[in-house]
């Protein structure tokens, strides 16, 4: 019963015509009631029935003995059986008319059935409102589709960014129903079949904005089940067998007289019809314009007009026509953000990519969003719209950019070496900052400065790729190494990788022994990091030689650990026994960062000797000493602690170590260690008999690697914790670890652990 109503109360909703905030507004209830009440989630007093029907311009007398069943019958389960998301941008302001179209979406959308997903493609040219359609409908849609709200950018006509091809659209939608990245294959079509089997089995609402064709979205489509499907795209996609188009024109003219007048916060004595036809009823020119005039209160329609006049400009033109009300500070501004790589920027960035004082920076982005030239998509952050972005950059197009994004680049850099000042790196990174940055925000905290780092990810890749793009040498090495800082912590190895090896020739041009040094150690690292322990060593091997040549002895004392660290890996410890004796002999007292990392790794190698005694001798040592340095630096000492514990029987202690270890990391937040430590946890509760806790710290240790993508580290998790199960004579949970550390081994390449996980196997079966 409780679906009939809400059936029924769906279509008194829609009778309204009113968004779910405008009727909980009129109604006085909550939106989130609402939503519980038109999902069959809760049924609703009777009062707010008629309240409904009343707004609806309905009887509710009708509706009486529907409501007195469900609010007598079975309650349906609500709980979540599976991720939800609501990823859709917010919903736009002052949305006129379009009413046929909102219609056929909200008709197409309610008409759903298991056998086919409907997919409705809206397609027109740019500016016609696209996009703020089919955001407005999938706000209306909402409760309809309680399995999640999913959307992704394409950038099919982003200028100066490259599309998001299907690959890596799939990836970002099932991340987003949320898959832990180890589970999402590599190829499109093994994620096309994942996409549409995990959406079968949901009622979710996809929107693909931007698409570049038909092709472009091909595999980004499911099958059967009840969700819906929206395209926008400046092509019609007509190749797409099935999919109901919905082709936009610009505005008739009363509703752009509507919107002009709704985004110009009010009528003015004037011809509106001038305006609208040098606007050629474009929605995005008559926001632009409209906006004009609301920040203009001497200004009346005919000024406009005047303005709008003067060229004889065309509807193309609308935007030149803003940009010539721009003084030459505004407008320079307004030319660079359109050279910003990522999706957005702060007042900090905007002050280094101009290379001018804070203050200004903020004064000039407050100015564009006043015109609608520049969207404040969240409070100090700001972006561009793709036709502006365009208009921006043939502002001026025979500007380089090298400057701008050089500038932009000493930013990312600056505000990652007041990050690198708060984590212990022992290895030198001779980061070189050219032109340091007007201001940067307070990074003095640990908590701030990640905070930071996190939010900027995804343009500081961006102008770190540009950096690459245009050989603009010292950002892309300086942001190349420095991404160590974030990869370390919440995994990313084989996109650190990556970063290293595109940036390595820019490293070889800076022409300086130490930058490049560091460069050849940092891509050895990760690639032992990912497992590739063949390819790591002469990078390693190279990066020693260098080192040694500048006569810089801590960066060859840690060389030496890593290259200690890939024998123990190989399962040859009495060789990085020897290396690690020659890193401790080439450290002088007062370098006490590496020489309590090299202890300490001398100290994991005599736990695989099963020297435990000594192992924890070593340590112990230098715990106290790692205690004064850093909270990241103190848990590598706990972890070796506790494996030694662990070898000389005392299981206890050794999951004591381990939780100290897990809150450090957590402390830090740093999830790939956290995972490490809780294995160890683990490992312990499996020799203390308490296989309940046990199997859960090693749930959650393999759920952070899955998230963090890290199939190496997953591997080097299961294989001790299958041991840890077979010695205690659960060999059944054993073989499963062992066999799934040998499918992923084998899956990513990892020879060296192969072997290993087969060994393991054969012991159990």
């Amino acid at each position: 019963m409780r679906e009939e109503l809400a059936g029924r109360l769906r279509q008194l909703r829609d009778l309204t015509g009113r968004s779910l905030r405008e009727l909980a507004r009129d109604i006085h209830v909550s939106s989130s009631s609402l939503s519980r009440y038109f999902s069959g989630q809760a049924v609703p007093p009777w009062p707010t029935v008629v309240a409904l029907c009343k707004a609806a311009g309905r009887d509710p007398r009708p509706l009486r003995d529907v409501w007195e069943r469900a609010k007598d019958g079975p309650r349906t389960s609500t709980a979540a059986t599976l991720p939800v998301r609501n990823d859709l941008p917010h919903d736009i302001t002052a949305f006129t008319g379009r009413r046929a179209e909102l219609d056929a979406l909200l008709g197409a959308a309610r008409n759903t059935s298991v056998r086919n997903t409907p997919v409705v493609a809206i397609d027109g040219m740019g500016g016609v409102g696209k996009s703020a359609l089919a955001v407005h409908a999938a706000h209306l849609l909402t409760v309809d589709f309680p399995g999640g709200q999913l959307y992704v950018d394409l950038h099919g006509f982003t200028p100066g960014r490259g599309r998001v091809e299907p690959a890596e659209a799939l990836r970002v939608l099932l991340a987003a129903l949320g898959l832990p990245p180890g589970t999402i294959p590599d190829g499109v079509a093994e994620r096309a079949s994942l996409w549409r089997s995990e959406l079968a089995a949901r009622r979710a609402l996809v929107l693909l904005d931007n698409a570049a064709d038909a092709d472009h979205v091909r595999d980004l489509l499911p099958g059967a089940g009840q969700s819906f499907v929206m395209i926008t795209s400046r092509r019609r996609m007509v190749e797409l067998d099935g999919v109901q188009p919905i082709s936009l024109d610009v505005l008739p003219t009363q509703e752009a007289a509507e919107l002009f007048v709704e985004s110009a916060g009010g009528a003015r004595p004037g011809d509106v019809g001038e305006v609208l036809r040098r606007c050629g009823n474009l929605p995005l020119a008559i926001r632009v314009a409209a906006a004009r005039l609301r920040h203009r209160p001497a200004w009346t329609l005919d000024t406009l007009v005047e303005r709008l006049r003067e060229g004889e400009l065309a509807v193309s033109d609308v935007f030149e026509m803003s940009l010539r009300q721009l003084d030459p500070a505004q407008r320079r501004m307004f030319g660079l953000l359109g050279l910003v790589p990522g999706e957005d920027i702060d007042a900090y960035g905007a002050a280094a990519l101009a290379g001018i004082p804070l203050a200004n920076a903020r004064s000039l982005l407050e100015d564009l969003v006043d015109v609608h030239l520049v969207q404040e998509r969240a409070p100090g952050r700001y972006r561009m719209h793709d036709l502006l972005r365009q208009a921006a950059r043939a502002d001026d197009a025979a500007a380089d950019p090298v400057l701008a994004i050089a500038r932009l680049g000493d930013y990312y850099l600056s505000g990652m070496l007041a990050v690198k000042r708060l984590v212990e790196i022992v290895i030198p990174l001779p980061v070189m900052v050219s032109q340091p940055p007007p201001a940067l925000p307070d990074l003095s905290g640990y908590d701030t400065a990640v905070d930071w780092m996190d939010t900027e990810w995804v343009n500081l890749v961006a102008t770190f790729s540009l950096a690459v793009e245009l050989r603009i040498d010292a950002p892309a090495v300086g942001l190349g190494q420095l991404a160590l800082i974030s990869h370390a912590r919440r995994g990313g190895m084989a996109q650190l990788r990556h970063g290293l090896e595109v940036s390595l020739p820019a490293a070889e041009r800076l022409g300086e022994c130490r930058v490049l040094a560091s460069h050849r150690y940092l891509l050895g690292a990760a690639l032992m990091r990912v497992g590739r322990l063949e390819e790591a060593v002469p990078e390693l091997e190279a990066a020693r030689v260098l080192m040694a040549a500048e006569g810089d002895i801590v960066g060859e004392a840690i060389t030496l650990l890593q290259l200690a660290e890939i024998r123990v890996y190989a399962a040859d410890a009495e060789v990085a026994v020897g290396l690690l004796r020659q890193a401790t002999a080439l450290l002088p007292p007062h370098e006490a960062a590496a020489g309590v990392r090299v202890r300490t790794g001398l100290g994991q190698a005599l736990v695989q000797l099963g020297r435990y005694g000594e192992a924890h001798e070593v340590v112990s040592e230098v715990i106290e000493t790692a205690r004064g340095l850093d909270r990241q630096t103190e848990r590598m000492c706990l972890d070796v602690l506790g494996r030694a514990a662990l070898g000389l029987g005392d299981a206890r202690a050794a999951l004591d170590f381990a939780e100290q270890a897990v809150g450090l990391s957590r402390a830090t937040r740093h999830p790939v260690f956290e995972a490490a430590s809780l294995t160890d946890a683990a490992v312990a509760l499996c020799h203390l008999r308490r296989a309940e806790e046990a199997t859960a710290r090693h749930a959650e240790a393999m759920r952070l690697l899955e998230q963090a993508g890290e199939p190496h580290r997953m591997v080097r998790s299961l294989l001790p914790y299958a041991e840890a199960c077979r010695v205690a004579g659960d060999r059944d949970t054993a073989a499963r670890h062992f066999r799934s550390a040998l499918e992923i081994a084998t899956a990513h390449g990892i020879n060296y652990l192969v072997s290993a996980a087969r060994a393991g196997l054969a012991l159990v079966s």
